[in-house]
């Protein structure tokens, strides 16, 4: 492309996908595979229930006996989760059940025990049950050999319940790849420094850090590169075992803006460099060998909304996950919204509930890219694709959802 294209927004994550190839897989216990991408489906080594288990506490019965109700029948026996009554269940006979217990052979029907009278050995059936009720049938969730989760499935809580209710204890995922990055700039120090008087906090490392582990990677931060050749060589090389190399400012043409004529001369291959969105046009995309390359813009609120993108991308694509742009909601929108331009605009906004209980979205007047407490104080982006036409409040636009607000203090 020509250094004066813009690339939209799509067509930039679709390149960052193809780039970035699956990691290996490796087999991690359940207890760390929480968040990790299943490389292989999930199948069940087991039934479950391995039997036919009551639902309630009460007594396993023949519906025959006691279809007409009230009927006496004696107690000959108790089955417990962990202890059945491994006895036949003959006729005109009951047996003791509590919750998890296998029913005993012979039974078909458990009556709970708040429709019963218990006087000594014998138990007097009040309300007749359904022909099989309060029975959990074996095999009623799985069975041995059922496939359950395709590959590339994000793993939450549940899942990892269902593994170990197979009996699995290890999972094939996904390696989470290794994001090794660092910031440029003379006029950064760290949180905690004391600036010179023509310094700034460097922040952008900290919340990307944060970011790629929610988004499933493992962050390196390198530091700060000044901005000499020496140093941003140095810092990338010490970056080229990762998986992923991303940097953060110096990804413009200014003069001190050194990263991609370094990189160059460490051979990176550009694909692109600028695209048509908003904030975050300055953002360049490579592979130095085999290593995928992201250089981030500086502002704080460009880089992080440029990450939440395309290293989402980069980082989906490595653990086996289809890479798209992030899915967007509809919302209400909460004032006018004026035409937009020839570049995708991402509007920080805040979320209110309507009387109708459905979202609108407002967005902050002053959307410069440098300004993190609108970032922070956002719970969506309101998203303006090329040429958008203008929209009156109340009409539906689409929105990229980052947090849920807490609506008792809204």
């Amino acid at each position: 492309m020509s250094s004066t294209s813009l690339l939209p927004v799509e067509d930039a994550i679709a390149r960052i996908a193809d780039a970035c190839p699956s990691l290996p897989t490796e087999m991690v216990p359940l207890a760390d595979a929480g968040g990790r991408v299943l490389a292989a489906p999930l199948t069940a080594t087991r039934t479950q229930p391995p039997f036919d288990g009551s639902a309630m506490d009460g007594y396993a019965v023949r519906f025959a006996d006691v279809a007409t109700v009230p009927v006496t029948l004696p107690v000959v026996g108790t089955s417990a989760a962990g202890s059945a009554f491994n006895n036949q269940l003959a006729t005109g006979q009951a047996a003791r059940i509590f919750t998890g217990a296998p029913v005993p052979s012979g039974a078909d029907s458990v009556v709970i025990q708040e429709n019963t009278t218990r006087e000594g050995d014998n138990v007097t059936i009040l309300v007749a049950p359904r022909e099989g009720q309060n029975i959990r049938r074996a095999g009623g969730d799985f069975r041995d050999g059922d496939c359950y989760l395709s590959a590339g499935r994000v793993l939450s809580n549940s899942d990892i319940a269902l593994a170990a209710a197979m009996n699995i204890p290890k999972l094939s995922v996904y390696r989470r790849p290794r994001v090794a990055f660092f910031a440029t700039g003379d006029e950064l120090v760290l949180p905690g420094e004391t600036p010179g008087p023509d310094q700034i906090i460097s922040s952008n490392s900290a919340g990307l850090s944060i970011l790629i582990r929610e988004l499933g990677g493992e962050p390196v931060d390198l530091g700060i590169a000044r901005d000499t050749e020496e140093s941003i060589r140095a810092h990338a090389t010490r970056g080229l075992d990762a998986d992923i190399l991303l940097t953060i400012g110096g990804a413009s043409v200014g003069d001190y803006d050194l990263v991609q004529p370094v990189l160059k001369s460490m051979g990176l291959e550009m694909d692109f460099w600028k695209i048509a969105m908003r904030p975050g046009k300055p953002l360049m995309f490579g592979k130095l060998g085999t290593l995928p390359f992201i250089g981030l813009p500086g502002n704080p609120v460009s880089a992080l909304i440029c990450a939440q993108l395309f290293l989402r991308a980069a980082i989906d694509a490595s653990r086996g996950r289809p890479a798209a742009h992030p899915v967007l909601q509809p919302v209400f929108a909460g004032t006018d919204l004026k035409e937009n331009d020839q570049r995708q605009d991402y509007l920080r906004a805040k979320l209110r509930l309507t009387s109708g209980g459905a979202w609108a979205a407002t967005p902050f007047p002053v959307q410069d890219s440098s300004l993190l407490t609108t970032l922070s104080a956002s719970d969506c982006l309101i998203v303006r694709t090329p040429h958008a036409p203008a929209v009156s409040a109340g009409e539906i636009v689409p929105a990229l959802i980052l947090r849920t607000p807490n609506l008792s203090t809204e």
